[in-house]
């Protein structure tokens, strides 16, 4: 809910600083006002962007008030079954555990659980939210993103370290604010993040994109939990 109207869909990112966005469709259906001019960085490039102000976001019964968001056509590029109205970034849920189950299709969120530092599934992160990676021998940091529409994203000079299939071209990857010619390769890992490990894996490789990136499609198999009171994050099988 948006201003207390809605509801309208709006999609998580990991990816995404700060509160939220409003797609250019929602802002102009709730006539909502055009304040300062913002920055926005995709991790490649930055650019200056529009802001406007939601009175309220709520998901869930989790509410926030007088949140100043990011505007811009988020939706275009998108089918009409995936079309969005905003997205909510990972500080929304800054002061609790936010439990994202890809198996169960469930959203939810806590304010009383913590996550144990002692548990094999839990790692802790310093920037949001890059984790510790291994690949096969590997030792990495990859950037855990539930906007990525991908699998992973690996920089050449880390894909040059590990062992992997034989390169093919790949269609363009678009960012937020850029696009970057790909290539793709199967990488047989395994891949080690928390509790979860996967092999034989379809990367994305670039020599622009400055970091590891763990993408949706991976991660879409896992349970995850944030808590960014701790800075931990567990990653876990199902069941």
């Amino acid at each position: 809910m948006v201003n207390e109207k809605g509801p309208f869909v709006f999609a998580i990112d990991t990816g995404a600083s700060g509160l939220g966005r409003s797609d250019a469709s929602l802002t102009k259906t709730l006539a909502l006002p055009i304040t300062n001019d913002g920055l926005s960085s995709d991790g490649v490039a930055t650019a200056s962007v529009e802001m406007t102000r939601f009175d309220s976001l709520e998901i869930g019964g989790l509410r926030r008030d007088n949140l100043e968001v990011i505007t811009r056509d988020y939706s275009s590029r998108l089918s009409a079954e995936a079309a969005i109205s905003g997205i909510i970034g990972r500080d929304f849920f800054a002061d609790g555990v936010l439990i994202i189950d890809y198996p169960a299709k469930t959203l939810s969120f806590s304010r009383s659980m913590d996550l144990p530092a002692d548990d094999a599934r839990v790692v802790a992160y310093e920037r949001p939210f890059r984790i510790p990676v291994s690949i096969g021998t590997v030792v990495t940091e990859g950037n855990m993103d539930t906007g990525a529409n991908v699998e992973f994203v690996m920089p050449q000079s880390l894909f040059d370290k590990v062992e992997a299939g034989p390169v093919q071209a790949a269609e363009n990857a678009t960012l937020t604010n850029s696009s970057l010619e790909t290539q793709t390769a199967k990488v047989p890992g395994p891949f080690r993040f928390g509790g979860a490990e996967v092999s034989d894996v379809n990367v994305r490789i670039s020599d622009r994109f400055p970091e590891l990136l763990v993408g949706a499609r991976v991660l879409q198999y896992h349970r995850i939990l944030i808590d960014q009171r701790s800075k931990r994050i567990a990653i876990c099988r199902p069941g």
